[in-house]
């Protein structure tokens, strides 16, 4: 990465470099949410300067750099460490907290190139088969900024370790899993402790690498996990399922877990903030997550219940009632995960509601064209995915390219061509045939989609994040990062329960024996609906953006915040 693009992430602005390719994994880079900027959880200063002593003799000797006039610790902002950071090995540190996060990133692209191996080994229906992937995202976006603030208030240190626990412990349930139903709760359980994890590596690397030329390479690295991790996801994801079984995806995180563990109690240093308001605001994180399980519980189950039955309306109501209270618990808590107020600067709320759309189209793309190369074209879980590295490319070049073109025709601009690109690109998915190639159908459509995808996250994230006060910037990064979570998840619901219904009316259809062949035509018939209600996703996602946001909204968007291009 380059210093310009690691700069901008080191105040608080979430990673605009870092392709999101793989679901999720660029987004835990925002993880630092609620971690240093929030004014309602950190301490009156931002800089991590004052937060651990510095390491750098030429720091220790009076200066009249106001950068750098306070190189140790603050009483009034840290906690007394029981580990001196000083006899700590920053760059071992560093190892320590990106390896860990790589296990986090790895996730997504590992479990959606498995995902037909493991509907095959458990028994998963077509329409709870999306519970493998919602289940993580869904208990991620929900506690993420709990988690961010666990760790200022309980120890980064101490979060590390109960999310990198919580996490490999998961993993090996996962690996172990009998049932559906145990697979399921297992990747809750992993969702939490990715929750609990990655605000508290990030900000254990931003309060270790005090200074500044340090941090930046400290984040670069960081970021670089980001970038890289979902396509290494997609060949270990692959090779693991195809030469083992799909349980060693998650088996394999276990003994990197333990290490991790271990060298955290020998190496990291605690610490952590002294805020204003020392309370969890967990009835928040509890009423969110469970009113959002419920209603994509009910958008599923909707297709074999029926639309218009008791159950369904019962349980779309229970989720409405939970997420009302999460409203009013927000509206009257001194220290909420979510201050309702912040959603009165129009791009900002605009932005996340694009994003919540952009991201159910990418969710639902991995997953249908995951299941469409391995049951439809008959590839090995290896070859899907090499077949996806295009997309993880494309993300890259999209970027990139973003990242100079805003300062040219405008933010806006960029994010409407980008939204135009990805919804073309879904449109030539949606055709694709039972008797297809890859090259021929699919890969057209993988292209302009994924370099789409680019185009748009670059704007929509100086949107989300760019016309907030700074001590707004921890809050709306975490908003924007459960967006990408909570919309991929949402989406993945509504478009897994449109291909299953057209699916099973399909077969329904066939008053023979179901052959291979009608089987294999009504799968596609129900990917063809998905990748279509996506399509439109996307294009209302557009039509939002283009209707509410004018030119004079976008004033406040410092573009400097978009880094040259630079790959990791």
């Amino acid at each position: 990465m380059t210093e310009t693009a690691s700069a901008g992430r080191s105040n608080g602005r979430p990673d605009l470099n870092s392709p999101p390719g793989s679901g999720h994994a660029d987004s835990q880079t925002k993880a630092l949410a609620q971690t240093q900027s929030d004014p309602a959880q950190t301490q009156p200063s931002t800089d991590p300067a004052q937060t651990q002593p510095s390491t750098d003799p030429a720091q220790t000797q009076p200066s009249t750099d106001p950068a750098q006039m306070h190189s140790g610790p603050d009483p009034a902002q840290t906690q007394p460490s029981t580990h001196d950071p000083r006899n700590s090995n920053r760059w071992l540190i560093l190892v320590i907290a990106c390896l860990a996060q790589f296990m986090v990133v790895l996730d997504a692209t590992v479990v959606n190139v498995a995902l037909p191996s493991i509907q095959r080994g458990l028994h998963f229906s077509s329409s709870s088969l999306p519970w493998v992937v919602n289940a993580y995202t869904l208990v991620f976006g929900g506690f993420l900024l709990l988690g961010g603030r666990a760790g200022d208030l309980l120890g980064r240190k101490r979060m590390f370790l109960l999310g990198t626990a919580v996490f490999a412990g998961a993993s090996l349930l996962n690996g172990l899993a009998q049932s559906s139903e145990m697979l399921i709760v297992g990747r809750g359980l992993q969702g939490l402790g990715g929750a609990l994890l990655s605000p508290a590596a990030l900000s254990i690397i931003t309060t270790t690498f005090t200074d500044h030329s340090e941090r930046t390479k400290a984040l670069g690295v960081w970021s670089a996990i980001a970038a890289g991790g979902g396509a290494v996801g997609l060949i270990l994801g692959g090779a693991l399922t195809q030469l083992a079984s799909w349980e060693w995806i998650f088996i394999v995180n276990v003994p990197v877990g333990v290490a991790t563990v271990l060298a955290t109690l020998r190496y990291v240093p605690e610490s952590r903030a002294d805020l204003k308001h020392r309370t969890f605001d967990l009835a928040g994180a509890v009423t969110v997550t469970a009113g959002l399980v419920v209603l994509v519980y009910a958008i599923v189950k909707a297709q074999s219940f029926g639309w218009g039955s008791a159950r369904t309306i019962g349980l779309i109501a229970g989720a409405l009632v939970l997420l009302a209270a999460f409203v009013a618990i927000e509206g009257r808590s001194v220290a909420p995960l979510i201050r309702l107020s912040i959603f009165r600067v129009k791009t900002l709320t605009v932005a996340d509601v694009v994003l919540l759309l952009v991201a159910s189209g990418l969710f639902g793309m991995f997953f249908f064209a995951s299941l469409y190369v391995q049951d439809i074209l008959g590839y090995s879980p290896l070859q899907a995915g090499l077949a996806f590295l295009p997309v993880t490319g494309g993300i890259i070049v999209g970027a990139g390219i973003a990242q100079p073109l805003v300062k040219r025709v405008g933010v806006r601009n960029v994010a409407l061509i980008g939204i135009v690109l990805a919804t073309i690109g879904m449109v030539v998915l949606s055709q694709v045939p039972v008797h297809g190639t890859y090259a021929g159908n699919l890969l057209p459509g993988l292209l302009p989609m994924s370099i789409g995808m680019g185009l748009v996250f670059v704007p929509i994230t100086l949107m989300a994040t760019g016309g907030v006060d700074a001590n707004d910037a921890g809050l709306a990064s975490g908003l924007f990062n459960t967006a990408q979570q909570v919309g991929g998840s949402l989406g993945l619901a509504i478009l897994s329960t449109l291909a299953a219904s057209k699916t099973s009316s399909v077969l329904n259809g066939v008053h023979a024996s179901v052959s291979t062949v009608a089987t294999n035509a009504a799968k596609v018939s129900g990917y063809q609906v998905a990748f279509t209600a996506a399509a439109v996703m996307l294009a209302a996602g557009g039509v939002i953006l283009a209707a509410t946001v004018r030119r004079r909204d976008l004033e406040n968007i410092d573009l400097e915040l978009a880094p040259s291009a630079a790959a990791a």
